[in-house]
């Protein structure tokens, strides 16, 4: 069976307040983007996983695709199976793909082994692999609070803008983000922000840890500042980053020599 697991985009994110456990109480609008991975699992006489495409920093025991296949065996009768991953999402750039990897690593065990489980209760699981996880099992727009697991409906539609993507070759700790952030509770909720017109949002619409992230780094604001010059609607960076987006409603050229850009039209 082969699937092909796709990134997201953050729109918006409010960093509310930190708790007494050290975790964060945050706001943001996960949004499926067609940026995707390829995934496939083979029947075989012992588990297995080959890795190919862009080069991965972790071993395979820390994947999160093996995590999600071992969590899944000892719950389930999972068969024998070689599991393929050919990476083209980008790693440490606030666009989930080890998170969809996982998530879409559960639903393919589901149907392999013909488990029948709902969404609800992939959820779980999904939970205990990552924050971002869960989110890919559904994996339409979302609205996250809480720690970025609690998920609310959204009437958001970015449907024939053009999204370009662009990641320089820079990273970003999200725990260091999270030391550099100072929570607030901004005056207009996120869910009210993304009703309001795109054309708007350039004025209303932020992400909390981007001014402290592009002190320290630079060119993650030069490259949002290019996207809005080159006509992007909406320019923001994605999560903690490191990569950036812009919004078009029409094609665009982009060009970031030494950067990992992608473009494609949201359906």
């Amino acid at each position: 069976m082969l699937c092909f697991p796709n990134a997201k985009i953050n729109i918006g994110l409010h960093v509310l307040r930190r708790r007494d456990d050290g975790y964060h109480e945050i706001e943001t609008v996960f949004y499926p983007v067609p940026l995707r991975d390829a995934l496939e699992a083979v029947p075989a006489k012992t588990f297995a996983f080959h890795a190919s495409g862009r080069p991965l920093n972790v071993a395979t025991e820390d994947n999160l695709v093996w995590k999600a296949l071992k969590l899944m065996e000892q719950r389930y009768a999972i068969p024998p199976l070689a599991i393929y991953l050919r990476k083209c999402i980008p790693d440490g750039a606030g666009l989930g793909g080890g998170s969809a990897d996982a998530a879409f690593m559960l639903k393919l065990l589901n149907d392999c082994a013909a488990l029948h489980l709902s969404d609800t209760e992939l959820e779980r699981p999904a939970a205990l692999l990552g924050a971002d996880c869960p989110f890919f099992i559904r994996n339409r727009p979302l609205l996250a609070s809480g720690t970025g697991n609690v998920f609310e409906s959204v009437d958001l539609s970015l449907k024939g803008y053009t999204l370009g993507i662009v990641k320089p070759d820079v990273s970003v700790s999200t725990g260091e983000a999270y030391l550099q952030v100072k929570p607030s509770i901004p005056p207009v909720s996120l869910k009210d922000i993304v009703s309001q017109p795109v054309s708007k949002w350039k004025h209303t619409l932020t992400n909390d840890f981007e001014s402290s992230v592009c002190r320290h780094r630079p060119v993650i604001g030069q490259i949002k500042e290019q996207l809005y010059a080159r006509g992007a609607v909406y320019a923001a960076m994605s999560g903690s980053g490191s990569s950036v987006y812009g919004l078009f409603e029409t094609d665009v050229h982009l060009q970031f020599p030494g950067c990992f850009v992608w473009k494609g039209t949201l359906d």
